[in-house]
């Protein structure tokens, strides 16, 4: 049924979207193709089953509805892959735009082009079953007890001090990779992630790993919006925000979020 969904949405995006001129014309790496980037590897709930051609899960949806918007049918799109730290430096890029769950900041954006927010990512609270039996509850005063690690590089070091400001400064790492596997040997017992990637990390990653609570995204004075990521400059910028304000518009984007992030809706909100 969510396959159907997704492929009349976006089937319907793109007839609208082919009968006008396209605004890509002659912007993009290659004419009458639009190179788009994820995640190698690609996670669920943002791409299913690591295939993002198959329009399946969240951003692999948004990129079919955004080329659709611009348009692309689904067969002039092209699929390569990149890390995320190859993608957020500087430099000659492969790829039109890419999205794996860019946070848009300052300090990137000085360096990379974003497009405007396609996403505002709830932060959830990760921990471990054996945290939640010694008393962890979603609540700040709770919060502030628990021992935090983050990726130093995300965004989720300032709101640990916004909006949690927790009694012993976090442990910081070198990516998240390194932040779950400081929680398998307990040096730590809670981190911040976007609500999809906890909801990923605590069925798939760890063997009990809970989610404790969602901040809403406008709990933070920040909250982490999600931009597709271009090279410094690309002129294909404007199109990209033309299509993502006529898929917010229409409601196509929080249709897709309903349809794939919808599991979100169980996790109880810290005030």
């Amino acid at each position: 049924m969510r396959f159907l969904l997704t492929t009349w949405l976006i089937a319907s995006i793109a007839t609208s979207a082919t009968a006008q001129n396209s605004c890509a014309t002659g912007q993009t790496l290659e004419e009458g193709k639009l190179t788009i980037a994820t995640g190698n590897p690609a996670y669920y709930p943002w791409v299913m089953d690591n295939a993002p051609e198959s329009a399946e899960g969240f951003e692999a949806a948004v990129a079919y509805a955004v080329a659709g918007e611009m348009g692309f049918s689904d067969d002039q799109v092209v699929w390569v892959r990149s890390s995320f730290d190859q993608a957020i430096q500087p430099g000659a890029k492969d790829f039109d735009f890419n999205l794996q769950q860019f946070s848009i900041t300052e300090e990137r954006d000085k360096i990379v082009d974003f497009s405007i927010p396609y996403y505002s990512a709830a932060m959830a609270v990760l921990t471990r079953q054996t945290v939640v039996d010694a008393g962890a509850k979603p609540t700040i005063d709770a919060l502030k007890g628990l021992i935090w690690g983050a990726d130093a590089n995300t965004t989720a070091v300032p709101m640990l001090a916004e909006v949690i400001a927790p009694d012993r400064d976090p442990l910081l790492y070198g990516d998240n990779a390194d932040v779950i596997e400081a929680m398998k040997a307990n040096q730590i017992t809670a981190a911040l992630f976007d609500l999809p990637t906890a909801l990923y990390l605590s069925a798939v990653v760890l063997d009990d790993g809970v989610i404790l609570g969602q901040f809403p995204a406008g709990r933070s004075e920040s909250p982490d919006e999600f931009g597709l990521l271009m090279e410094e400059g690309n002129p294909l910028k404007a199109c990209v925000d033309a299509a993502i304000e006529r898929l917010t518009a229409k409601g196509a984007l929080s249709e897709l979020e309903a349809e794939w992030l919808s599991e979100a809706t169980g996790v109880p909100v810290i005030e």
